[in-house]
Formats: structure tokens, sequence, C-alpha cells
């Protein structure tokens, strides 16, 4: 089992506390299981309180002799009940904020209703936007733990080659790839921050299932197993000369890295064998703008108009009436971090140690769906890759 190294924990902390200060922010309050992770190396039932200056807490309701284990912070303390937090801030020599940070995107209002009371009188503000900023840069720490999954994710694809078969059911392909992902290490719990996003280690698609629309804001959804889950591998069979989409996210040690390859048995038809390779090209348009400094969505907006230019205005990142304004989503302890290559983001610029996963995609109803994708690590020179497998369409 691999522990956050204390220093690590503490870098990440003065980070936010910088952030905190600059924003005349008293407090943060942490609740949210990504969060816990991130800034205290355990995930055990309770709040983390970092304060603008001095040293964090974290109250643990259960369990907190396993939390004292896994986190590398000097205060860890038990908690029986949320009355008790002013009080044990107070004895730790915290004055209660006046300024109360809270994961406004994420926390229930129920919950953040008891939190006004503890905190009563003082204002709260949202800090998501601060804590996603910090989780952004990747120390060389949380990139060789993406390594790791890099490795893991080469691993699934090679057993993709194995399994794939006429035939078989789309169902049957994505059971024996997550089966040998866990024997593996995958941790098998994957977080998005997003509310009501969901998935279970991926999605493997055969032919016309592809380009099934879904509520999942990606470009890619299938038709799955049934309405409650409305989304994934279905029954559907194999068949010859059909596109295979196998888009796959690695998770090991607590952090994720994101990949698409495709396959066929027998032979693409030509249109799609064309959309694939001009989806290549897509990427590498990326690859060869995408340096610090330049922002994130004049990223977007170059790769998308190459997409159209090349005549995929009504295919790209899903069927007309039901495309997504992203190509790139940032990814670590979550699918959905910062950076995000998406139309909008005029502002902020890429830095040096963000990761994201890049995944240009062109989808045809009625026929499948197309693509690649990628996770990359911003260096000061351009990206650096944590997916190697070879990105060659495989036809077995």
């Amino acid at each position: 089992m691999k522990l956050t190294p204390r220093t690590e924990i503490e870098q990440r902390i003065s980070r936010l506390q910088e952030l905190l200060q600059h924003q005349h922010i008293d407090g943060a309050v942490l609740l949210q299981n990504a969060d816990l992770f991130y800034f205290t190396g355990s995930i055990q039932q309770g709040v983390c309180y970092i304060p603008a200056t001095g040293e964090a807490l974290y109250l643990v309701r259960k369990d907190y002799a396993r939390a004292r284990m896994e986190s590398g912070l000097a205060q860890v303390l038990p908690l029986g009940s949320l009355r008790e937090v002013a009080g044990l801030l107070q004895e730790q020599g915290l004055a209660l904020p006046v300024r109360a940070g809270f994961e406004l995107d994420v926390l229930p209002v129920a919950l953040f209703e008891r939190w006004k009371k503890i905190f009563a009188g003082a204002e709260a503000v949202d800090v998501s936007p601060l804590l996603r900023q910090v989780r952004a840069r990747k120390s060389p720490y949380e990139i060789a733990i993406m390594k790791d999954c890099g490795l893991l994710m080469d691993k699934i694809y090679q057993r993709a080659k194995e399994v794939i078969a006429v035939g078989k059911t789309d169902l049957e392909v994505a059971a024996e790839l997550e089966f040998a992902a866990r024997k593996e290490g995958h941790q098998g719990i994957m977080r998005f921050r997003s509310f009501n996003s969901e998935l279970f280690y991926g999605h493997v698609f055969s032919g016309a299932d592809g380009a099934v629309p879904a509520y999942l804001d990606a470009p890619l959804g299938g038709l799955g197993l049934n309405p409650s889950i409305g989304q994934g591998a279905s029954y559907k069979k194999i068949a010859a000369n059909e596109p295979i989409v196998v888009d796959m996210v690695a998770a090991f040690d607590g952090y994720l890295v994101d990949m698409t390859r495709m396959f066929v048995v027998g032979k693409l038809p030509e249109k799609l064998e064309k959309a694939y390779d001009d989806m290549r090209l897509v990427q590498r348009k990326m690859a060869e703008i995408a340096k610090p400094g330049v922002a994130w969505g004049a990223i977007y907006q170059q790769c998308y108009a190459l997409a159209v230019e090349l005549g995929y205005q009504d295919y790209f990142m899903g069927n007309a009436g039901a495309q997504v304004s992203f190509i790139g989503h940032g990814i670590g302890i979550e699918i959905d971090e910062f950076p995000f290559i998406a139309r909008g983001f005029d502002t902020q610029v890429l830095e040096t140690g963000m990761c994201f996963a890049f995944e240009p995609k062109a989808v045809f109803a009625g026929e499948g769906a197309v693509g690649i994708e990628n996770t990359f690590w911003v260096e000061e020179d351009g990206l650096r890759r944590l997916t190697y497998s070879d990105e060659a369409l495989i036809e077995l």
C-alpha cells in the first residue's frame, strides 16, 4: 500500500494556503473524498480544515485509527460529532473563520446547512476553483504514479488483442478486460467531480453501438445494459468489418489515465479508416501547439477548426445534436480535473505539470465511432505521454 509522503501533503497545503490568503479566506473545509485524499492521504470519514496560516487539522469520525496510519498530517484527531468541530479548532489554537471556504460544487445542501450552523455568522465562499487549481499541477511523485497507470493501461490494450472476436458480445470483451485490469491492481473505483457522472472501468463498443448517444458528458455513450446505467457495453455481438472502440481508464494508487484504441476484425470501411487517420491528425495538431502559456480554449479552437476543415463538423465529438464542446479533460485523482481543452476557456493557460487526456473522435449514426485518446503531461518544452500503446488500427 502506497502512502502519500508527508512532504508531498505539506507542499499541497502550502500552495492552497497561498491562494486562501490571496482571496482573504480564513480557512477551507474539505469533506469530499478526492479532496480528502489529496490533502490528507486518506478518505476516512471526517473533515480536513486547512487554515490560511498554521497547521491543517484532520478530524476523523470513522475510522480514526486507520486515518492516523494513512495520513501524513501531524494533526489527526478523533471526532465524535460535528458539534465538536469548533471546540477542537480552538483547542488547537485556530480561530474560527470569518470567511469559510467550502467545496460548493459538490457539497450537498443539507450538509452545507449544518456547517453554516457550526461556523455561525461566517461568510461561506466557494473554494472549489482554488482546490482544482492546486490539484491541476502534478508533482513528480504524482507523475510517477500516473506512469504506473500507463503500464497498466498497456496491459489492458495487449489483452484486448487477445480477447476480441466475432460473435463475442461487447459485454464479454469488457468483462475480460476488466478482469485482466483488476488482477494487475486496478483499484476499481474511478472518481468524477461532476454531479451524476459515473463510469465503470470504461467503454467497449462495436459497430453502431459506438454511435449511440447517452447522458454522460462525453463524445461516446453506448447503449449499456439497462436504463439505470444508460451507457457502456451492451449485449451486442461483434461482427466483422466494424469499428471496435476500447476506451478504458486505468486506476492505480489513487490516480487515473485515460486511453482509447481502435480494433476491427477484418477491415474497416474506407470512410471510417480515413476518419480514424484524421482524428490522429487532430491529435498531432494539439501536440504541436500545447505548451505552457497557451490558452486551453485556443488549443480547442485550432483543433476544432482542423476537424471542420477535414469534413467532420457534423460528426466531431458526438452525433449531430449530441456533440460535446470539449476535446480534452484534465485527469489525476478524478477524471474531470483542470485543464479543460474546451470551448470558452480562453483565459486559463497550460502550466508545467498539468495532465490531460485528449480524445478526438468522429461519430457516425448507424455506423459507429472512431477515435484516439492519450493522456499527456505538460513540460517546459511541450508534452510527454503517459499512455504509449501502439496507435495503429489493429486488424484482427
